[in-house]
C-alpha cells in the first residue's frame, strides 16, 4: 500500500483558522489559539465576548460558572471553580481547585474495544539487522561504563576515537560513551537497586549498537562487569562475554596506556560495525518511544493527537510503540485500564501506578509537583489537564504490555503493539528508560520548546504551535501548529509523521542529529545512596 493511496483515503478538509478550540461539545471552556492571544471585546462564540485579554493557549469560559462548578475540557473535570466565573473570563490555575487523584480500586478492566482497522502492509525502512533479530536505525559503537569514576577517561578516549579512528570507518555513524552517575557509593543490594543496574545493562543492548558490547571499568566499583552483564544476558555477537577494559589493571602504566587500550578495543568493534549495510526491513521492526516535554495547551490539540494517529498506523504495521510518564497519565488511569488487552495488563498498569504513588509519597510530594512554570505559562493549569493532553498521543490501540522501569521489551516477550513503559515524567529519565526498553526511534512533542536530543537514537521533534516552529525553524522537525491554523487535519499530519519516521529510520538526519544535540543519560535510582 503506497502512501499516496492512503492519503487519498483521508479527508483533506481545509478550514479557516479558528479563534478558539473546544475539545468536546460538553466542554465549558475553550483554548485561545491565535498568536498573541485575543483582546478584551473579541467575540469567540455568538454569545461569548472576552471580558479581558486571554493569552494564546489559555482557557476562556464559554458560560458562567458558579463557585464549585466543574471546569470541563476534554469532557473531563480538570478543576472546580474557586469563585463565580463569568462567561468570557480567562480561566487559569488561580481560579481552579485541582480534583483529587482517581482511586486505583474499581477501575474498568479491559472493557474497551479498539476500533477495527486493516493491517498496514508493504511499508519498509532501510535498517541494520542484528544477530539477535532486532533492527537498528543507526550503526553506533557504544562504550558502556560501569561507574562514574571512568567517565573522564572514556570521554577523552571517545574524542580521540572520533578524530583518529572513525574517519577510517565511514559506515559507522558515531561513537558514544554510555556514562552515568551510578556504579559505586550506592546501596547496590537494596530492593530498588535492580532498576538502575538493568537500565545500564539494557541500554548497552540497544538495537542501534549492533550487538557489539564494549565496557570500561575502574576495577574496584560495586557494579562489577559481571554484575552488570551476567552470563545469559549477552547477545550472539558477544557470546563469550563483553570486551572489558579495566583501568586499574596492572598492565596500565600511565594515562596514555589506558587510552591506547580503549582505542585498540574500540577499533576491533569498529571493523565489524563498518562491514554492516542498511537493508530493507519491515515497519514492524520499529520500536518507537513517544514523549512530551515543555508541554502547553496545544500539546493536546495538535501534536499529541497527530502523534496518536501515527501511533495507530505504526501498530497497524506491526511496530512496537511505547508511551510513558507515570504522572502524566495517572489522572487518566481509567482510560488506560479500560484499553488493556487483558486483565493481566490492566493489573500491571495499576501496579505501576500504585508503586509510583508510594514513591512520590515517600518523598513528601504528590502528582501536582509535576506541572512546571512553563506548562502553566503555556495554558496548562494543572496535572489533570496536562494528563488528558498527554494520553492522547497513545492513540486508540489496545495496550498489550507493561514495562517496569529499566525492563527490556525483548526480555518480556513483547514484539509489536502499544506498550506502557512506566517511567518518571522527567524528559531525561524517560528517554533513558525508553532506550533501555529497546527504542530505536524517538519522537518528542513540545509546546514551549526544548532542544532535547539523544546521542544513542534519532529524535524527531514536533512543535505544537506554528509560532514556535517558525522561531525554532532549525530545531523542530515537524510543525503540528498547522492543525490549529486550519492547514491540515489530524489524520493528514499523522500520515506525514508516519512517513517521516520511516525516512528517519532509514538514515535521514533530524535537526538534533545535524547539530549533535544530546542530553546526558539520566538513570532512575530510587535506591539509597551511601
Amino acid at each position: 500500500m503506497k502512501l499516496e493511496t492512503a492519503l487519498q483515503e483521508v479527508s483533506a478538509r481545509t478550514r479557516a483558522a479558528p479563534l478558539v478550540i473546544k475539545m468536546h461539545p460538553h466542554d465549558n471552556v475553550a483554548v485561545v489559539v491565535r498568536d498573541g492571544g485575543l483582546p478584551a471585546g473579541a467575540v469567540v462564540e455568538p454569545d461569548v465576548v472576552l471580558l479581558e485579554h486571554v493569552p494564546q493557549g489559555h482557557k476562556v469560559a464559554l458560560e458562567g460558572l458558579a463557585k464549585g462548578d466543574p471546569v470541563r475540557r476534554y469532557n473531563v473535570a480538570i478543576g472546580y471553580a474557586l469563585q463565580d466565573i463569568a462567561a468570557g473570563r480567562w480561566v487559569n490555575e488561580h481560579l481552579m481547585q485541582m480534583p483529587p487523584a482517581l482511586g486505583l480500586d474499581h477501575l474498568p478492566i479491559a472493557t474497551r474495544q479498539a476500533p477495527a482497522s486493516d493491517v498496514l502492509e508493504g511499508f519498509t525502512f532501510q535498517g541494520y539487522r542484528n544477530a539477535d533479530g532486532s533492527v537498528g536505525t543507526r550503526n553506533i559503537l557504544a562504550i558502556t561504563t560501569t561507574v562514574q569514576c571512568v567517565s573522564g577517561v572514556v570521554g577523552y578516549a571517545v574524542r580521540r576515537i572520533k578524530e583518529e579512528l572513525l574517519p577510517r570507518y565511514p559506515h559507522v555513524d558515531d561513537v558514544v560513551a554510555l556514562t552515568h552517575t551510578y556504579g559505586c557509593g550506592v546501596a547496590i543490594d537494596a530492593p530498588s537497586a535492580p532498576i538502575p543496574i538493568r537500565t545500564v545493562r539494557n541500554i548497552s543492548l540497544n538495537p542501534n549498537f549492533g550487538n557489539e558490547l564494549m565496557v570500561v571499568s575502574l576495577g574496584c566499583e560495586k557494579m562489577q562487569p559481571a554484575r552488570l552483564l551476567p552470563p545469559g544476558s549477552i547477545p550472539l555477537a558477544n557470546a563469550d562475554g563483553p570486551d572489558v577494559v579495566v583501568l586499574q589493571d596492572e598492565s596500565h602504566v600511565g594515562f596514555m596506556s589506558m587510552i591506547e587500550d580503549i582505542m585498540a578495543t574500540a577499533e576491533r568493534h569498529l571493523v565489524r560495525l563498518n562491514a554492516r549495510r542498511r537493508e530493507a526491513c519491515p515497519a514492524s521492526a520499529l520500536v518507537v518511544g513517544m514523549q512530551c516535554g515543555g508541554s502547553d495547551a496545544f500539546s493536546g490539540i495538535t501534536a499529541n493527537p497527530a502523534l496518536g494517529y501515527a501511533a495507530d498506523l505504526l501498530v497497524r504495521a506491526g511496530a512496537t510503540v511505547m508511551f510513558s510518564e507515570n504522572t502524566e497519565v495517572r489522572d487518566g488511569v481509567d482510560q488506560l485500564t479500560s484499553r488493556a488487552s487483558t486483565p493481566e495488563v490492566a493489573e500491571a498498569i495499576i501496579r505501576e501506578m500504585a508503586w509510583y504513588d508510594a514513591y512520590l509519597q515517600a518523598g513528601s510530594v504528590d502528582r501536582s509537583a509535576n506541572t512546571t512554570p512553563g506548562n502553566k505559562k503555556g495554558g496548562l493549569s494543572n496535572i489533570v489537564e496536562k494528563a488528558m493532553g498527554s494520553i492522547v498521543k497513545s492513540g486508540s490501540s489496545k495496550i498489550v504490555g507493561v514495562l517496569s522501569p529499566g525492563e527490556r521489551l525483548r526480555d518480556k516477550g513483547i514484539d509489536g503493539g502499544l506498550v506502557f513503559a512506566a517511567t518518571p515524567a522527567s524528559d531525561f529519565i524517560c528517554g533513558t528508560l525508553q532506550l533501555a526498553a529497546g527504542m530505536n526511534l524517538h519522537i518528542f512533542t513540545t509546546g514551549r520548546g526544548t532542544p532535547y536530543g539523544l546521542a544513542e537514537c534519532p529524535v524527531i521533534k514536533v512543535a505544537t504551535r506554528s509560532e514556535l516552529a517558525r522561531r525554532w525553524h532549525d530545531l523542530m522537525d515537524v510543525n503540528a501548529g498547522r492543525i490549529a491554523d486550519g492547514e491540515l487535519d489530524i489524520e493528514q499530519l499523522g500520515w506525514e509523521i508516519f512517513q517521516l519516521m520511516l525516512d528517519v529510520a532509514s538514515g535521514r538526519k533530524t535537526w538534533a542529529e545535524q547539530w549533535k544535540l544530546a542530553n546526558a543519560l539520566t538513570l532512575f535510582n530510587p535506591a539509597p545512596v551511601t
